[in-house]
């Protein structure tokens, strides 16, 4: 065999060793992306300070453990305080838990207001961004407030408990500036309204 023929078959066979490692990373790297790890997620929803139990949280498979709390680690989660409100449903991150709540963060505090029939929109949910308003008794919702006013205390909704009695006001918790807090409890027969998403806020 010629010089010329052996160095071409050799580029030739280096090139089909090239090819067959290439394909080695590639099923490795699929398998490693395709791996599942089951961490914890929220059976319900979690206010800050709560100290999670047992029956707080539950397994699910994703795809990533990436800043969360794998199942296997359940031990070191259950006992202690939830720093943040957590949504049921979420992922848990290590950085939501320790032995302290931190929420409502400096220059926030939340406040529960009685909301009447009504209102506020059936669909009102946490995340919500919100003007809270004054209103007259059994009034229906408000449409857009001028949020410049001086009665107007716009914020985050927070919880949302249903009426204990048919007919009964829920219980709107919002996050608003500390300096409005006061304020905004002092409104008569509150009324809040939904305002347009400018990036929806997960307190």
């Amino acid at each position: 065999m010629s010089g010329g023929r052996r160095r071409k078959l050799g580029w030739v066979w280096a090139g089909v060793a090239a090819v067959a490692a290439s394909a080695v990373a590639f099923t490795l790297t699929g398998q490693e992306l395709g791996a599942r790890t089951e961490v914890l997620v929220l059976a319900r929803d979690v206010p800050a300070g709560h100290v999670l139990q047992p029956s707080d949280l539950r397994g699910v498979q994703v795809a990533t453990d990436t800043g969360v709390v794998p199942v296997a680690d359940r031990g070191e989660v259950v006992g202690r305080r939830a720093k943040v409100p957590l949504v049921a449903g979420s992922l848990l991150a290590r950085g939501q838990i320790g032995r302290t709540a931190s929420f409502p963060p400096p220059g926030r505090s939340q406040v529960a207001l009685a909301v009447e029939a009504g209102g506020a929109p059936p669909e009102l949910e946490r995340g919500d961004r919100v003007a809270v308003l004054a209103g007259p008794s059994g009034a229906g919702v408000a449409e857009k407030p001028d949020t410049a006013t001086d009665s107007v205390v716009t914020g985050t909704v927070t919880g949302v408990r249903a009426p204990e009695a048919a007919g009964g006001p829920r219980v709107v918790t919002v996050l608003v500036e500390t300096a409005a807090a006061r304020r905004a409890a002092g409104l008569a027969h509150p009324r809040v309204v939904v305002l347009p998403a400018e990036g929806r806020e997960a307190p």
